[in-house]
């Protein structure tokens, strides 16, 4: 619990089995570091679990908590703190809890994987939301009427959610800049050497090594299309026409910097969001080739063998 006694604005944290240790710290020390710049306990906070027992956290590490959800105090914004498993002792009381929170109108936040147990609860119908880049290929299968953005953060009225380590420190620097201004949250962000905050318009790394940090903005523009067209795959006239260029310009853009032609950095892209759905969803194989612009299933075999060393079917049983 926060050692500060009346804080003006109290957020609750709730924490589940294998929660990330690291989201929970980066959101707490931004309000703790605040309270310090602004020099009075503004913020405070609170944990809670299912039952108000201690939470094991996925490094390992067990956390004692403040009370169970059931009787909690009031507090401004309930966010939800996930890490690597979306099963766990009490679910069904964490939902009802959350869906509870939710009819009374209560905002609703979420760390990491949080997002997907606010979808369960049926409290991001009609929200814009964010989640972890490893888990938003599984999520956009199971929910398709939300509409989740692959942003670092995202704010939708009383819905607070983000993809979990650093950008926890984002959103709640964004929750500060938006009381304070922008000169006090960069003070808070200098604080842990954040250079730059960003933005709900910034995206993740769309995956392994995606980070494309000084390359070429017609290469992001093309590889951000590429993302959110696994399904229906563009040809290579599309791809050029999208960014303004030619086919030959696009190849020799591709292989400058990612040594690599678009076709075969667009096959990667596909396949690893194939890998993400044999791993996090129940798809027969055939529906996962279907969403990643698979028509044959045996040059879908063929093609996940020749990039990962075993076949979809064996990924699948390794899953579980």
């Amino acid at each position: 619990m926060s050692d500060f006694a009346q804080p003006v604005r109290q957020f609750a944290f709730l924490l589940v089995d294998k929660f990330s240790m690291f989201s929970l710290a980066a959101a707490i020390d931004t309000f703790r570091s605040a309270n310090r710049t602004i020099g009075r306990d503004h913020y405070g906070w609170i944990t809670v679990s299912a039952d108000g027992e201690s939470v094991i956290a996925s490094n390992g590490l067990p956390l004692k908590v403040d009370y169970s959800v059931v009787d909690m105090p009031p507090s401004e914004i309930l966010f939800v703190c996930v890490g690597v498993a979306l099963d766990f002792p009490g679910k069904s009381k964490v939902l009802g809890a959350l869906r509870s929170w939710g009819r009374r109108g209560g905002a609703l936040g979420a760390l990491s994987v949080g997002s997907h147990l606010l979808a369960e609860a049926g409290q991001l119908d009609g929200y814009r939301c964010t989640i972890h880049w490893e888990n938003r290929a599984g999520f956009q299968e199971r929910f398709r009427d939300i509409e989740c953005t692959g942003n670092v953060f995202e704010i939708d009225r009383k819905r607070y959610t983000c993809a979990g380590g650093t950008t926890s420190i984002d959103l709640m620097l964004e929750i500060v800049r938006a009381e304070f201004g922008a000169s006090l949250s960069n003070e808070v962000a200098n604080q842990f050497h954040h250079e730059r905050i960003r933005g709900d318009t910034d995206r993740q790394r769309i995956g392994p090594e995606r980070d494309l940090t000084g390359k070429s903005e017609k290469l992001k523009k093309i590889v951000a299309m590429m993302a959110e067209n696994l399904d229906e795959p563009f040809s290579a006239v599309e791809l050029a026409k999208g960014a303004g260029l030619s086919v030959r310009q696009v190849e020799r853009l591709f292989l400058r910097h990612l040594n690599m032609t678009p076709g075969r950095y667009y096959m990667r892209l596909r396949l690893e969001r194939a890998r993400e759905l044999l791993r996090q969803t129940n798809l027969p194989i055939l529906d996962v080739a279907i969403a990643t612009g698979f028509t044959s299933h045996s040059y879908f075999a063929q093609s996940y063998r020749l990039q990962f060393g075993r076949l979809p079917s064996e990924e699948r049983r390794t899953a579980y």
